[in-house]
C-alpha cells in the first residue's frame, strides 16, 4: 500500500458525529438560562407572602388583640386569638356559647379614642401587616341567638328558653346579671344577644337596649368565631362552647337563625395571616426555582 494513503476525507473535514455533538452544545449554551441569585428572587417572595396573607386575612383567619378586661378570665388583656372567618362563608350560623368577634353594631365604643393612621399604616393594614386603626370590633360571649327568649333577674341565673344556664366561665365574685338585669326578650331573627364573662366590667348587650339596635348585634356585623388563644404561648387553649348551652331543651323555642358577636374593643392583629402568607410563599419560590434549575439541566 502506497504511504500517505488517504483515509477517504480531508483531514480538517469534521465527521458527522462530531457536526452533530457541536450543534448540540451551541443549542445547550444558547438555552442555559443565568442562574437568579436570592435576593433577586426575595421580590417575589415578598409579593406572593403579601398575597397570601391579604386572601389569609380576608377569608380563613385573622388574630384580634384582647385590649379590656370585660372577658376576664377566659381572656386576659393582651391575649391574642385567632378568629375563624371561613365557616360563615358556608352559612354557618353563631350558636349559643360561642366567643365571637363583631363590628362595632351602633357607636357601643363611642368615645374611645381612634389613632390617625399615615398613608403606609393604611396599606399594611389592607394587607395584614398591621392592625386596621379605624376598625372598631367587639369579642364577647354569645348567649342567645334568633328566636331565643332570653332573661335575668336580680339574685338569679340567666334563663335561655327556660332553662337556666350554669356559668363557671363568669369572672370569680360576679353574678351573672345582678349590674343591670333584663327581659324576658324574644331575640329577633338575623340577631343575637351577647355578654362578657366579666358580668360586672362589661359593656354589653345588657347596657345597650336603648340603642337603635336594642342592644342586639345583627348578624351582618359578625367577623367570625374566636377558636383559640394563640399568645402568649403559656396560655394557648381552644375556646369550646361550654357544656351548659347543650343541656336538653335549650333549644326547643323558634329555630335559631341569627349569627352573633360580642363585646369589649377589639384591635385586629396583622401578624397571623403576615406569618401564614410567608409560609405558604416560600414553597411556591422554591418550586419555581427548582423548575428553572430543572430546565437548565435538561436544556
Amino acid at each position: 500500500m502506497a504511504v500517505g494513503a488517504r483515509s477517504g476525507r480531508d483531514e480538517g473535514e469534521e465527521r458527522p458525529d462530531d457536526a452533530v455533538k457541536h450543534e448540540a452544545e451551541e443549542d445547550s449554551g444558547a438555552k442555559a438560562r443565568p442562574h437568579r441569585s436570592f435576593w433577586k428572587e426575595l421580590p417575589l417572595l415578598i409579593g406572593i407572602a403579601l398575597l397570601l396573607a391579604l386572601l389569609i386575612k380576608t377569608f380563613l383567619v385573622q388574630a384580634f388583640s384582647i385590649p379590656s378586661d370585660s372577658m376576664q378570665n377566659t381572656l386576659q388583656r393582651g391575649d391574642r386569638v385567632l378568629v375563624d372567618k371561613l365557616t360563615p362563608w358556608f352559612g354557618s350560623e353563631p350558636e349559643r356559647g360561642e366567643v365571637v368577634v363583631f363590628h362595632d353594631p351602633a357607636n357601643w365604643l363611642s368615645g374611645e379614642p381612634t389613632p390617625e393612621a399615615n398613608l403606609a399604616q393604611k396599606i399594611l393594614s389592607k394587607i395584614g401587616l398591621m392592625p386596621d386603626a379605624s376598625e372598631k370590633d367587639l369579642i364577647k360571649r354569645t348567649i342567645a341567638i334568633g328566636g331565643d327568649t332570653v332573661e335575668c333577674k336580680k339574685g338569679g341565673p340567666v334563663v335561655v328558653n327556660g332553662k337556666e344556664l350554669d356559668e363557671p366561665y363568669i369572672f370569680p365574685g360576679n353574678t351573672p346579671c345582678d349590674d343591670a338585669p333584663f327581659g324576658p326578650l324574644t331575640v329577633p331573627k338575623g340577631k343575637i344577644w351577647v355578654m362578657g364573662d366579666h358580668r360586672q366590667n362589661s359593656q354589653d348587650s345588657r347596657y345597650h337596649m336603648q340603642d337603635s339596635t336594642q342592644g342586639f348585634v345583627p348578624v351582618d356585623k359578625v367577623v367570625g368565631r374566636a377558636v383559640v388563644v394563640a399568645w402568649p404561648i403559656t396560655r394557648w387553649s381552644t375556646l369550646p362552647i361550654p357544656d351548659t348551652f347543650d343541656q336538653p331543651g335549650i333549644g326547643n323555642q323558634a329555630a335559631a337563625t341569627a349569627l352573633g358577636l360580642g363585646a369589649a374593643g377589639l384591635a385586629p392583629v396583622g401578624l397571623a395571616p403576615a406569618a401564614l402568607g410567608l409560609t405558604g410563599a416560600v414553597p411556591l419560590v422554591m418550586w419555581r426555582r427548582r423548575r428553572l434549575t430543572t430546565g437548565r439541566t435538561a436544556g
